[in-house]
């Protein structure tokens, strides 16, 4: 073992190939402490769950291979991988280059790229060769704690010591998204960094999966807004609210909340869920009650509507006297385009 190596490389039987130390050392070079310290623990943890899954060394699968995935899969983080695409694209580049530097056979660049380009991909790695899916195991077990209790305790307890966890998960998820911040082309729309970024961003800033649907120029629409009794804006709510209600539709009232809403069917009544919202409603029908409803506002932030409606009800209460009141509603958008009830309150101004 060359003599610039630290004491762990022998302790946790680090692969002492050149190629293996050169990575090592490179990404050591490059990458901040919290970054390599993950790299490293991620390659010893996938070497354990291989070994409790019955995969030997050699046999099996590369040690040279599944190290050099492990060690440099996180070099998009690094200034020199900080381009313009997603963090596992970028790092598997500069990792690439790198083994070409080194004279490395270009299948086996290929598999280090896939294991590191792969490395958030779930349902993916798992199903390419070992080197590829150990690299993902072994970044998951340390960033996630997937199969965590299979690894011996005593030897996390000896990593930890010597490469210390710096709350990894959220210290990486900060270096991701802060790139994606400086450079939106890294976290496009629905990619794990997109999914990270998400949340920094002003509501509505970074289209879903529907929004990219619409925004597609074909003119196509959700199957639910081509069905009959659903709502397509927010505003419609409160007209097919009206509509179910005269026409005595349980169920059409009912499909126009989420499951889990919550509703007020009179003064000082509060009620959540189907069954109890069901339960509300159909007290509606069986009392003839009739609300009508004049949209006064409406604010829409991405996925949320906040309605208010200027409303004359009768037949909500016990005495049957009619009410004049300002309702207030907050709608969300579903996964299929329709808008549903998360709360309805009548009576919020009473």
């Amino acid at each position: 073992m060359a003599d610039d190596l630290p004491d762990l490389y022998t302790e946790f039987r680090l692969p002492e190939t050149a190629l293996a130390t050169a990575a090592y050392r490179f990404a050591e070079q490059t990458e901040p402490a919290f970054v390599f310290h993950h790299s490293v623990r991620s390659f010893i943890y996938a070497r354990v769950l291989a070994e409790r899954r019955g995969h030997l060394p050699a046999v099996d699968y590369d040690e040279e291979l599944l190290f050099l995935g492990c060690v440099l899969h996180d070099l998009g983080l690094t200034e020199n991988g900080n381009c313009d695409q997603r963090f596992e694209v970028d790092g598997a580049d500069v990792a690439a280059a790198f083994l070409r530097e080194h004279g490395v056979d270009q299948r086996r660049i290929d598999t280090v790229w896939d294991a590191i380009a792969l490395h958030s991909s779930e349902g993916i790695a798992s199903r390419k060769c070992l080197e590829v899916a150990l690299t993902q195991a072994g970044t998951g077990a340390d960033v996630l704690g997937h199969d965590r209790e299979i690894l011996p305790a005593d030897l996390v307890e000896r990593v930890h010591a010597v490469l210390p966890r710096a709350d990894i998960g959220y210290a990486l998820t900060d270096a991701i998204v802060a790139q994606a911040i400086r450079k939106p082309s890294k976290a496009r729309p629905l990619t794990f960094p997109g999914e990270l970024v998400r949340k920094h961003l002003p509501n509505g800033a970074m289209p879903e999966w529907h929004d990219l649907l619409a925004q597609n120029g074909w003119g196509d629409r959700p199957v639910a807004a081509r069905t009959e009794g659903s709502a397509s804006t927010p505003e419609e709510l409160g007209m097919l609210f009206m509509k179910n209600l005269a026409a005595g539709d349980l169920e059409g009232l009912v499909s126009l909340y989420e499951p889990q809403a919550t509703f007020v069917p009179a003064p000082g009544v509060v009620v959540s869920g189907a069954e109890a919202i069901r339960d509300s409603l159909r007290g509606y029908i069986e009392r003839g009650a009739r609300i009508s409803l004049e949209l006064r506002k409406i604010h829409t932030v991405g996925d949320l509507a906040v309605l208010s409606s200027l409303a004359t009800a009768t037949g909500v209460g016990p005495g049957g006297e009619e009410l004049a009141t300002t309702t207030t509603e907050v709608a969300r958008r579903q996964p299929d385009g329709r808008w549903l009830y998360v709360a309805d309150d009548p009576f919020f101004a009473a």
